[in-house]
């Protein structure tokens, strides 16, 4: 009677380049993690800064985008996030300045691995045009933890924003630090 299947040896051969193949791939996943990481935290933030705008033509009212804190409170400037960094990545909210009032009407939570570098504390967009208040309107996005493979411009985002209120996103760092 002839038996049918794998030998041992076999088996081993294949499991040993299966750990191959696992061990090669590691590092392009954490890559690929990371740069989605960054990519949609920046493509998050732009999307908000357009939400704030429209709805400041669209409301006839100061809209503000600010730095939160864990009950989503805006932050004062050179405050520290719960996790103690003093950039974006606390998360941040949309602000509408009714008269006398402040009504949140959106919110972003925070994301600790994105560092999201501005000298901004807040951004306000007011009516009707929707124009922007402030200066050096601009964010630069990088992985906080970035081995030395991740430090290029290559990994870094950045979001400027023109003093119409539009925002525009691109490839490579902006210097919103500096």
């Amino acid at each position: 009677m002839k038996c049918h299947g794998f030998t041992l040896i076999e088996t081993v051969v294949v499991l040993v380049l299966l750990a191959m193949c696992a061990t090669a791939t590691t590092p392009v996943f954490i890559a690929w993690r990371v740069r989605d990481e960054v990519d949609a935290r920046a493509n998050a933030l732009l999307g908000t800064l357009a939400y704030a705008r429209n709805e400041a033509i669209r409301r006839k009212v100061r809209i503000t985008v600010c730095r939160i804190d864990a009950a989503r409170n805006c932050l004062a400037s050179g405050a520290s996030c719960p996790s103690g960094f003093t950039d974006w990545s606390c998360g941040w909210a949309v602000v509408a300045e009714d008269p006398g009032v402040q009504r949140l009407l959106r919110a972003q939570p925070a994301l600790d691995d994105v560092a999201i570098v501005s000298t901004l504390t807040a951004m306000t967009f007011s009516p009707p045009a929707g124009q922007a208040i402030g200066v050096l309107r601009s964010f630069d996005f990088a992985p906080r933890a970035a081995s030395a493979a991740m430090r290029g411009n290559v990994w870094r985002r950045c979001i400027r924003i023109a003093a119409a209120g539009r925002a525009r996103i691109s490839d490579g760092a902006c210097g919103a630090a500096s």
